[in-house]
């Protein structure tokens, strides 16, 4: 690879790094072709973005990207690594635990996530239980529900008859 093209691929991720607030370091060596298509495919269907990249051009990468600190990732830079972008928190965190129920890989090396990072195999649990941003709005939804949801079936009941039976006793006694 020539300096020019390295520099040429430290800028796209650059790029890449700044317009995200979501990615994945995993590790996809030893996987074979067949594997390798296999999850290419599963993260395009997911809406996730997937490049194997060079360590050291990485690195400098995140080294560049203004405003944001990657150093608690430097130590999961070490053989082979895809950059796995998603809008979604937990999407990546799932996919690789899926696909590992089949393949060994993609192992996890580590995450970042709206200014915090998490680095380590043990922290993928961690990460697919974390709840997306429509999941965490469809859970407020439902809660705020639920009370709307208590009286109507209470009124549709027996306690409706009853609720019905006061308003019109309290309506002849006024007249």
């Amino acid at each position: 690879m020539t300096k020019e093209q390295k520099n040429q691929e430290i800028t796209e991720l650059v790029d890449a790094l700044k317009n995200t607030e979501i990615f994945y370091l995993s590790d996809t060596s030893s996987l074979n072709a067949e594997a390798t298509s296999s999850l290419r495919r599963e993260c395009f269907k997911a809406g996730i973005q997937m490049r194997v990249v060079k360590n050291t051009l990485l690195k400098k990468a995140m080294e560049r990207v203004e405003g944001k600190d990657y150093s608690p990732l430097y130590p999961a830079l070490h053989g082979n690594t895809a950059v796995m972008i998603s809008e979604v928190g937990n999407l990546p965190a799932r996919l690789i635990k899926d696909f590992k129920k089949k393949y060994d890989k993609p192992a996890f090396k580590a995450a970042f996530i709206q200014d915090d990072c998490y680095v380590g195999a043990e922290q993928l649990e961690t990460l697919v239980a974390l709840k997306s941003k429509n999941e965490l709005i469809g859970d407020v939804i439902g809660l705020l529900q639920s009370p709307a949801k208590n009286v109507i079936s209470a009124l549709k009941g027996n306690a409706g008859d009853k609720v019905a039976g006061l308003v019109k006793a309290l309506e002849e006694r006024k007249g």
